[in-house]
C-alpha cells in the first residue's frame, strides 16, 4: 500500500491553503480591535465625538443609524453614501430614497479628530459603522461588538440606490426580499425596522395616509394628531413639517415602536404592514412584549448589516476627507 512519507507537510499545505488564497485575492476579514496597533485610541475617539455631538445636537445619534442603513444596503459598507457630487462622481444623496438624511457633515468632524491622532489610518466606512454602534447606545439601545477594517469606496452607486433601498410605501414582501438579499432574515428585518422607534418622518412621506381620506388602519386619534402635524396634502419638501416616529419615547431605541404598531399607530405604511403580514406579525408580538429580545435581535441584525460586502485589504482606500476620493 502506498503511504505518504511526509503527512505533516501535506497537512500543513492543506491547512494553509485558505490563507494563501485569501492573501492572493487581496482580501482580509473584518476583525475586532482592527486599529489596536495602528491607532489604539480610534474607537475611543469615535465614541467621544459621538457623545459630544449627541450632547450638542441630540438628533445626530439617530442620523448615524440611518446612515449605516443607507451605506450598507447599497452594494457595500464602504462609505459611498458620504461622497459628494463632483465632476466625476454623482452623490447617492441625490436619490429620492435619501430624502431627509441629515448631519452627514458631522462625520467629517469625527474624521478630523481621527486624522489629528492617526493620519490616513481610520476609514470613513469604519466611522459610519462605529458611530452607528455608539449612537445606538446614546439612544438607550444595546452595545454591539462591531468589527472594523473596512476600506472606503472610490465610487458611488447613485444609479442603483433605488434598487437596494426599500421605499416607505413598498410591499412587505419586497422589503423582506431586499433584506434577505444581504443575508438578513425576517426576524432581523423586523428588528431593524425598530430603528423607527427614534427620530421623525417628514410629512411628505405621510400625507398619502391622511389625504384625501384617512387610512382606515390608522387609529383615529393618532390620525388626528398626524393631521395637526401635517395640515396640508402637499407639504413643502424643504419645510420643517414632520411627525415623531414614537410620541411616548421619541429618543429611546426601545420596543415602544412595536407596542404602537399593535395599537394601529404605525407612522409609515411599511410600519403598519408588519402587523398584518403573517411572516412578520409574530415577531412584532414578541418584540412588543420583550424589550431585551428586541435589543438582542437588533444587535444581531445591525451586525449583519454592517458586514455586508465590505471592501477590505487592498481594496478601496482610506479617504482623508470623507466627502471626496483621494486625488492622485
Amino acid at each position: 500500500m502506498f503511504t505518504n512519507k511526509h503527512p505533516s507537510c501535506s497537512t500543513f499545505i492543506f491547512l494553509f491553503l485558505p490563507l494563501l488564497l485569501q492573501f492572493y485575492s487581496g482580501k482580509s476579514e473584518l476583525q475586532l480591535n482592527y486599529y489596536s496597533e495602528s491607532c489604539p485610541r480610534a474607537e475611543e475617539i469615535v465614541k467621544k465625538q459621538v457623545t459630544d455631538l449627541y450632547n450638542k445636537h441630540g438628533n445626530t445619534a439617530v442620523s448615524w443609524i440611518r446612515t449605516i442603513f443607507h451605506d450598507c444596503m447599497v452594494k457595500s459598507c464602504d462609505a459611498s453614501v458620504l461622497l459628494a457630487t463632483t465632476r466625476e462622481i454623482e452623490s447617492e444623496l441625490k436619490s429620492q430614497r435619501s430624502f431627509g438624511m441629515r448631519n452627514l457633515k458631522y462625520i467629517n468632524t469625527i474624521k478630523q479628530a481621527l486624522e489629528t491622532e492617526c493620519p490616513m489610518t481610520v476609514s470613513c466606512a469604519d466611522i459610519v459603522a462605529l458611530s452607528a454602534r455608539d449612537g445606538a447606545v446614546m439612544l438607550g439601545g444595546p452595545h454591539i461588538e462591531m468589527k472594523t477594517g473596512r476600506k472606503d469606496a472610490k465610487e458611488t452607486y447613485a444609479m442603483q440606490v433605488e434598487d437596494f433601498i426599500p421605499n416607505f410605501n413598498d410591499s412587505m414582501s419586497l422589503v423582506l426580499s431586499s433584506f434577505q438579499s444581504i443575508g438578513i432574515d425576517v426576524e432581523g428585518t423586523v428588528a431593524l425596522l425598530g430603528a423607527h422607534s427614534v427620530g421623525r418622518v417628514h410629512c411628505l412621506n405621510l400625507v398619502d395616509r391622511l389625504y384625501p381620506t384617512v387610512d382606515p388602519t390608522l387609529d383615529p386619534e393618532y390620525a388626528e394628531y398626524l393631521k395637526r402635524r401635517c395640515p396640508t396634502p402637499v407639504p413643502d419638501p424643504k419645510g420643517v413639517e414632520y411627525a415623531r416616529n414614537d410620541r411616548e419615547t421619541p429618543m429611546v431605541l426601545d420596543n415602544m415602536y412595536y407596542k404602537n404598531l399593535l395599537n394601529n399607530k404605525g407612522l409609515l405604511l411599511i410600519d403598519q404592514q408588519l402587523t398584518t403580514d403573517p411572516n412578520t406579525s409574530p415577531f412584532v408580538q414578541k418584540m412588543a412584549a420583550d424589550n431585551s429580545y428586541f435589543h438582542d435581535q437588533f444587535s444581531r441584525a445591525l451586525l449583519l448589516l454592517s458586514e455586508n460586502n465590505p471592501l477590505t485589504g487592498d481594496q478601496g482606500e482610506i479617504r482623508k476627507d470623507c466627502r471626496y476620493v483621494n486625488s492622485g
